[in-house]
């Protein structure tokens, strides 16, 4: 079972005009003779206002009432549990919209790279969710936080370019989804699970990117986490992350943290990682990461029985 996802945050009227997202998802099952079956697909589109980050108007596909809901909500803190509350039952449901609807407020929240690497912050921002010691990005006495204290702005980063994670050899092997404009912001993930045995083995790839001024496009950050999973009980064996390009020099620090996952089980797993994964041990965006792993219980039950995805 191969989970794809990406959200695209653009800019159409400029760095402060409001964002437009498009998110989408994919589950797809290939079988052992190479016969490859879409099980479910996705896809959200919303407009939301800079800086606020209120959401003026959301459509799904595959619809569903409580989306309505969700407008003039702050995708940010809060915004899961409005989530919920506008839609019983979708959590567990295990969909691919779902997936898109938990990682919206990240990627929105990353996606003000593009604002900031842009030129458009010229005054100090007000910041309400970072704080010194939030992650390993943030330790107090590191690299970002002494420069923001230092300058009064946030430093920036320019990552190596981003090489195509698609393949020609396998056309299947993502979704479809635009090309990035300037100043857009992508974020993506690749969950593969497949069994080996009793066991199945889980990889689940992650990267935010930015497109640039001038169309280079440049990774602002990767990680790749490997884990074993026991069906029978439900519980990780074990799991790890493998770093790719990260913006600050203490952020690496954050990958042990991946070791945690040793005998968690599925069920419940975004919450205990968001609960229980803080501090300067951890990493935001690979502690996003590992809440998606909550989804690969129900995937392993796809590899077998090749199920639709829920909607």
């Amino acid at each position: 079972m191969r989970r794809t996802t990406t959200h695209d945050s653009l800019r159409p009227d400029g760095l402060l005009g409001p964002v437009t997202v498009v998110a989408r998802g994919r589950d797809l099952r290939t079988a052992l003779d190479g016969a490859s079956t879409v099980l479910g697909t996705a896809r959200l589109d919303l407009q939301v206002d800079h800086p606020e980050r209120l959401v003026r108007r959301i459509t799904g596909d595959p619809s569903h009432p409580g989306l309505a809901a969700l407008v003039g909500m702050a995708a940010s803190a809060g915004f899961r549990k409005a989530v919920d509350d506008a839609m019983p039952g979708e959590r567990v449901s295990r969909s691919v919209r779902f997936q898109l609807l938990d990682d919206l407020p990240t990627a929105l929240l990353v996606g003000g790279y593009a604002v900031q690497v842009g030129g458009a912050v010229r005054s100090r921002p007000k910041l309400t969710l970072q704080h010194p010691d939030l992650c390993a990005g943030w330790v107090a006495g590191g690299t970002l936080v002494s420069g923001f204290a230092r300058t009064g702005m946030p430093p920036t980063h320019t990552g190596p370019e981003a090489p195509s994670v698609e393949s020609t050899d396998d056309p299947l092997g993502w979704h479809a989804f635009d090309s990035l404009p300037p100043h857009g912001m992508r974020r993506r993930r690749r969950l593969d699970v497949w069994k080996d045995g009793e066991v199945a083995l889980v990889e689940c790839f992650f990267r935010d990117s930015h497109m640039d001024g001038g169309g280079v496009e440049t990774i602002v950050h990767e990680y790749t986490v490997h884990a074993t999973f026991d069906p029978s009980t439900r519980r990780f064996l074990s799991g790890e992350a493998d770093i790719g390009a990260l913006p600050w020099p203490e952020c690496p620090n954050a990958a042990a943290s991946a070791g945690r996952l040793a005998g968690a089980p599925a069920e419940g797993l975004r919450g205990w990682v968001r609960g229980t994964f803080v501090g300067p041990s951890t990493c935001t965006h690979l502690n996003d990461t590992l809440r998606s792993l909550e989804d690969v219980s129900a995937l392993v039950e796809r590899v077998d029985e090749g199920k639709p995805t829920v909607r």
